[in-house]
């Protein structure tokens, strides 16, 4: 039996679970959290059920991973170091270099690093992850698996933007898309739920959480979504504007004086649901608020998801499914509901008893001519996934 770990690196944590292979158990789970800040804390969940959680200091990635080998051991989970057959790292954006999920030699390690530019929120916390697994485990395989990996079968006519061809061809300026694990995972598990083949079947799954995309799925491949040269564009997030119009930029920088760094910075970090409520960037908080404003940040959630299905459907030519995943899209009822009413167009007919609760399943009527579902995601499967096809 193979172990395998999957990572999901942030600036100042990482989420981790531990598989068994080939039986895909999940054998122990948890998180570093506030990794070099103050009131750092460990938590390891056992598969027994049984959580255990320290507080102590976390001063980097590399104490982390340190703890976690530690822990691994004191409580049996592994007995030797050695049992892990490889670690898997979500990596956001691999650009143009990595079509695929590779083995990370050094080399490949500072192609990540450099590739930051393209996703910097993302990237250099996951290289830096990955750096610190490969010195506390040397003889471990370090893999990286690509959220773009997934949205490499876009054609030009969807992944290019209309500006000179030569910014392409020299800068990589360019729609990559993101949540292409997620994807992974979601699509063909929606396609069973359906009794469709998941080569023929078309399908818009909306990956709605803090960081929220649309994508099109036909003949079992990414056909074309949301997020494009980094994870800001698409639809209205948590606290990322999405679309938005670059002469409103040069605007605001003249009106304000910011920087081009300091927009950007804005549009990343204080717009979205937070920007427009003023109240939060949590859909949980909305709910309770009762400013207009938050019931408006609601409502224009809904509109650039709607916008997008809609968009999709037309390209595909039709749309057999409309998929639900990650917090937002597994656990709020009223965001689905909304969105399901606005899409009755395409011959959805939602079932909003069964909306009202969780878990994977229909949200339409049996006879609906497009079914909704509910699937929820597992990105770190497909990860441990990957782990073991590239190192059998």
């Amino acid at each position: 039996m193979k172990k395998v770990l999957a990572i999901n690196s942030g600036s100042s944590s990482f989420k981790y679970k531990l598989f068994s292979f080939p039986d895909e158990k999940v054998i122990a789970s948890g998180m570093a959290d506030r990794v070099g800040l103050d009131n750092a804390v460990f938590k390891i969940k056992l598969s027994n059920g049984k959580e255990y959680i320290k507080n102590t200091s976390i001063p980097d990635q590399a104490a982390a991973v340190k703890l976690l080998m530690e822990d691994l051991q004191k409580f049996n989970v592994v007995k030797d170091l050695k049992e892990i057959a490889g670690v898997g790292h979500r990596v956001v954006n691999g650009g143009e270099i990595f079509k695929d999920s590779a083995i990370i030699d050094d080399q490949k390690l500072q192609q990540i690093f450099d590739l930051g530019e393209l996703a910097p929120l993302h990237n250099i916390p996951e290289a830096m992850g990955i750096k610190a697994f490969k010195e506390t485990i040397p003889n471990v395989p370090q893999v990286a698996v690509f959220d773009t990996s997934y949205h490499t079968s876009l054609d030009p006519v969807h992944y290019l933007y209309s500006i000179p061809y030569k910014y392409y061809k020299d800068y990589g300026i360019r729609k990559y898309g993101a949540h292409g694990i997620s994807i992974d995972y979601v699509a063909p598990r929606a396609a069973r739920m359906m009794g469709k083949n998941p080569n023929i079947v078309r399908l818009i799954v909306c990956h709605l959480g803090s960081g929220a995309s649309i994508t099109a799925v036909k003949h079992g491949k990414s056909f074309d979504t949301s997020m494009g040269f980094s994870p800001l564009t698409g639809v209205t997030m948590g606290t990322r504007s999405g679309d938005f119009d670059p002469s409103a930029v040069q605007r605001l920088m003249k009106k304000t004086g910011m920087s081009i760094d300091e927009v950007v910075d804005m549009l990343n970090h204080d717009s979205g649901l937070l920007g427009i409520s003023g109240v939060s960037s949590d859909m949980r908080d909305l709910i309770e608020s009762k400013k207009k404003s938050a019931k408006l940040a609601r409502r224009i959630f809904i509109n650039r998801v709607v916008r997008y299905v809609g968009a999709y459907a037309a390209e595909m030519d039709g749309v057999d499914g409309i998929v639900f995943t990650a917090g937002v899209g597994e656990h709020d009822p009223g965001i689905r509901a909304g969105i399901m009413a606005s899409l009755r167009f395409l011959g959805l007919d939602p079932d909003f008893k069964a909306n009202r609760t969780d878990g994977e399943k229909f949200i339409s009527k049996p006879r609906s001519k497009v079914k909704a579902l509910i699937v929820p995601t597992n990105e770190e499967l497909i990860i441990a996934r990957e782990v073991i096809r590239l190192t059998r």
